[in-house]
């Protein structure tokens, strides 16, 4: 395993901890390497191999080479392998769940429902691998005809995040090679091997002459390799899931070439309670919504804004149900919220909620940081939460519910608006005309009515505002990757 120096022997014992530069496993050009910290515990369970620019740009090259063939192979060739990939990651499904667990400290059962969300993502592309938009009609003149195809944009760097190492991934691979593309992803440092695992399962299914399509580039260099990649004119397209400020950057930075992006970042969700809202589904709903993966989610609801006649029976229900959430270690049996991803990410959400408290807010559950090894923060709730707290501006990532009310459904949706970001959006009525106002005036990419879980690999994931541009998912997530072609006959 080249450099490699620890693995836990809690981890599979075939999980990768070196680059994948296309098909081929090596270690970093300069031999450096990181380590990888399980959060329940704080140990290093794993030391991966660290990236250069150099290993970088190797990448690309094998990119390069591989492109012109893969963009040839046949459509449904193309769908063929990543049903194979599907399956293949399906048969891997413990393995998956288990490094998920131990790299990003999640329970298992929600490891193990990441793995079948983002496995989706291969199916789904590899049925829209066959269905390339494309369209021939006569010019209005009469003059001739007008034939307009899509074509591969080319190499794709993919960067992703560490709240969802697999899902924030596969709904960029699928559709890439789905399109023809090959591409490279640069995991979060926090959370590698998850997808240094998929690098295996991928170097298994992929054809050797296609040996360049997905480079698995684990660093702790993020600025200096994704600069040297973006600078380099091989490279087309940046795909990003992350914060809003990073995501600037990066479209700063790939200026120069005039890249093309996918930007999925920052998000302050808003959950609207209507006064006659189903009170038991919106708070089954809340609680799919906001502690689904510990709170450490861009869609997460971060603002429950309820009518006032309302909100304190929401408030004290909502409580009960946090109450029975059991903090632990993912891999212990019963455990429902692991650690928060790293010390500073807790110490992060305790500051916010210590914050709130000086300004007025009152705790109902939770608040406490635990002593103790593991980064940990138990599921928290907040009332008369006061407009200007940093707590309702700022994405909290983390497992505490804030309350506030209104006096009606158009105060709480113009409240809902009041951010900058709009990402996603959750509206709760029983009324048919109620349902509709918050659907047609929430301002979000997405929008849930009566319902806590929006994801869907075949609908469109995406933002506006602060929250970025571009879809991922859907017929629209192929598309991200295809540029068109205009033919004149």
């Amino acid at each position: 395993m080249g450099a490699v120096t620890h693995l836990s022997t809690l981890l599979p014992s075939t999980t990768p901890t070196d680059l994948w530069i296309g098909t081929h496993l090596r270690p970093a050009r300069s031999g450096a390497t990181f380590g990888v910290h399980n959060p329940a515990t704080e140990e290093v369970i794993a030391t991966v191999a660290d990236a250069g620019v150099e290993d970088a740009l190797d990448a690309l090259a094998a990119a390069t080479q591989a492109q012109q063939a893969w963009a040839e192979v046949a459509p449904r060739e193309k769908s063929r392998l990543l049903s194979e990939v599907f399956h293949a990651v399906q048969e891997h499904r413990e393995d998956f769940a288990r490094i998920m667990t131990l790299e990003m400290g999640k329970p298992l059962v929600e490891s193990r429902g990441e793995v079948d969300y983002p496995n989706e993502y291969f199916r789904w592309f590899a049925e829209e691998a066959v269905r390339w938009p494309g369209r021939f009609q006569q010019a209005p003149s009469g003059s001739g005809s007008i034939l307009v195809t899509r074509t591969p944009v080319g190499p794709v760097l993919a960067i992703t995040p560490w709240n969802f190492p697999l899902a924030m991934a596969t709904r960029k691979i699928a559709p890439a090679l789905a399109a023809g593309c090959p591409i490279l992803v640069k995991p979060a440092t926090e959370t590698p091997l998850t997808l240094l695992f998929l690098g295996k399962i991928l170097s298994e299914v992929l054809p050797e002459e296609y040996s360049g399509l997905v480079s698995i580039l684990p660093t702790t260099k993020a600025s200096e390799v994704s600069s040297a990649l973006m600078a380099d004119s091989r490279l087309r397209k940046v795909t990003f899931t992350g914060s809003t400020p990073v995501g600037k950057e990066l479209v700063r930075q790939s200026a120069d070439n005039l890249l093309r992006h996918s930007m999925e970042l920052g998000g302050n969700a808003p959950f609207v309670v209507a006064e006659d809202a189903d009170m038991d589904l919106a708070i089954q709903a809340a609680m799919q919504a906001k502690m689904r993966n510990g709170g450490e989610a861009c869609i997460a609801a971060n603002r429950f804004i309820v009518h006032e006649a309302i909100a304190e029976e929401f408030g004290q229900r909502l409580s009960a149900e946090m109450g029975k959430i059991r903090c632990g270690n993912g891999l212990d049996e019963g455990v429902t919220l692991g650690p928060m991803i790293t010390r500073k990410q807790r110490d992060k959400i305790a500051s916010l909620v210590d914050e709130a408290v000086e300004q007025g807010a009152q705790v109902v559950m939770g608040g406490n940081k635990p002593e103790g090894r593991g980064w940990f923060y138990p599921a928290t709730v907040l009332v008369n939460v006061p407009e200007g707290a940093r707590i309702l501006r700022e994405e909290i990532f983390g497992p505490v519910a804030t309350i506030t009310t209104c006096e009606n459904l158009e105060e709480g949706v113009a409240r809902a608006n009041d951010t900058e970001f709009g990402l996603a959006a959750y509206g709760f009525s029983s009324s048919l005309d109620g349902a509709r106002y918050l659907a047609q005036n929430l301002r979000a990419g997405m929008v849930g009515i009566n319902r806590g879980a929006i994801s869907d690999p075949a609908a469109p994931f995406g933002g506006i505002k602060q929250s970025g541009f571009g879809r991922e998912g859907g017929t629209e997530g192929i598309e991200a990757y295809l540029d068109t072609r205009y033919i004149a006959l």
